[in-house]
């Protein structure tokens, strides 16, 4: 059967009767839910299909979570109980059905003129929440026509061409003439056909403009590398295309002001920052190896050394910490280094003679929040939390102390 949803997509308000109502636990966005799937006389809500989402609203003031296809009924998921028979009011979220009406029709009208100018066929397509694409069954597309298809699609939109729907029978031979990639298995009642007059006639058993000058405007963002010697079209239609403009517009206003130069400069100057970035990064890499070299022969000319020793640095990394352990020797000096942010995330160094660093290594990342790995008296890994670098470190110096008294 068609639903009210789909012989007037622009119907926002709908009165109808429930059919059945009866308990269920489905799982909506990985998250279990108990609720009631209702069966209508029939609904302005569309059940997902065809690539296209369910559409949401209200059935007798109650938030309708999900609407899917069964056969030919649709089944809304609500969390409260109606009455078999009961008289409801129906009332539609709007803006998402015009979004995706918008992107849909969209689609058709891409799809369509896809193959004409290029023999591209549409093998797929996904109706995306920010943006939507279109497999297209060609590895590679040439240069010059996304922008030509673009053109052309958007004269389709000035010339207000008028979309139109048809039932027809399944034995209808202008079935025949009607591109499609197949019919559900489920499928059941008439065949419902989408004509853009002179451009396209699809089965779809989605919801449409009437007329492509409610696309308003089409934007192709790009093709991208899709399955098997696919590519994917990459595309926004309608509202979206004023909201990307918006935010591409805030976008370039706050880039404008950090960097102080035009738009026209922004490529140029965000590159300048990049490899001032690199420049510095390496310099800075250089003084902390300097700086690791330093620490490490300034603890050996300690006349009173002992056998321990600690150093957390904010900065750093493990070359960092690595330079220092092995530049002291651990063969027979225990050394704890960290570096990161004192009470935050950040990395730590375990390094000494192999029993003591096997035996001590687990418990020192347990008390970091760390994971760790070691071997050949190293024991090393992240730490989620250094604020217990403290308790750590009394740790492992006590642990020493022991040791020293031991040798003696």
């Amino acid at each position: 059967m068609a639903f009210q949803c789909q012989r007037d997509s622009y119907m926002k308000q709908f009165d109808t009767s429930v059919v059945s109502c009866e308990p269920v636990e489905i799982k909506l966005e990985n998250k279990k839910l108990k609720g009631f799937n209702v069966k209508l006389k029939d609904t302005i809500l569309f059940p997902e299909g065809g690539g296209q989402p369910d559409d949401l609203g209200t059935i007798a003031g109650v938030p309708v979570l999900r609407v899917i296809r069964h056969g030919p009924e649709a089944v809304h998921f609500i969390s409260s109980a109606l009455e078999e028979g009961q008289e409801v009011h129906i009332t539609l979220d709007w803006d998402r059905r015009f979004d995706h009406m918008q992107q849909h029709s969209g689609q058709h009208l891409i799809t369509a003129l896809a193959d004409t100018m290029f023999g591209y066929k549409t093998t797929s397509w996904e109706l995306g929440r920010q943006r939507s694409s279109i497999e297209l069954n060609t590895a590679t597309v040439k240069p010059g026509e996304m922008e030509a298809l673009e053109a052309a699609v958007n004269e389709k939109i000035r010339a207000h061409v008028p979309v139109t729907v048809q039932l027809l029978s399944i034995d209808d031979p202008a079935v025949e003439k009607v591109r499609s990639r197949g019919l559900p298995e489920d499928h059941a009642g008439p065949i419902r056909i989408i004509d853009i007059e002179g451009v396209d006639a699809n089965m779809c058993c989605g919801t449409h403009v009437s007329n492509l000058s409610h696309l308003q405007v089409i934007k192709i963002l790009g093709t991208e590398k899709g399955k098997k010697n696919k590519t994917n079209l990459i595309f926004i239609a309608g509202n979206r295309v004023l909201k990307y403009a918006e935010r591409s517009y805030s976008i370039e206003k706050s880039l404008t002001g950090l960097l102080k130069t035009g738009p026209e400069d922004h490529v140029d100057a965000v590159d300048k920052l990049q490899k001032t970035v690199r420049r510095l990064q390496k310099s800075h890499l250089t003084v902390l190896r300097e700086m690791a070299l330093l620490i490490a022969q300034n603890f050996k000319n300690k006349p009173d050394r002992g056998n321990f020793f600690s150093l957390h640095n904010r900065d750093g990394d493990n070359e960092f910490m690595n330079i220092i352990a092995n530049e002291i020797g651990f063969q027979e000096t225990v050394i704890f280094l960290t570096v990161g942010e004192e009470k935050g995330a950040g990395l730590f160094l375990l390094a000494g003679p192999e029993n003591i660093v096997t035996e001590l290594g687990p418990r020192v990342s347990e008390l970091l929040q760390g994971k760790g790995a070691g071997k050949a008296g190293r024991y090393q890994g992240k730490s989620n939390s250094l604020t217990k670098r403290a308790e750590a470190e009394a740790l492992l110096q006590e642990y020493s102390c022991k040791l020293t008294v031991v040798e003696e």
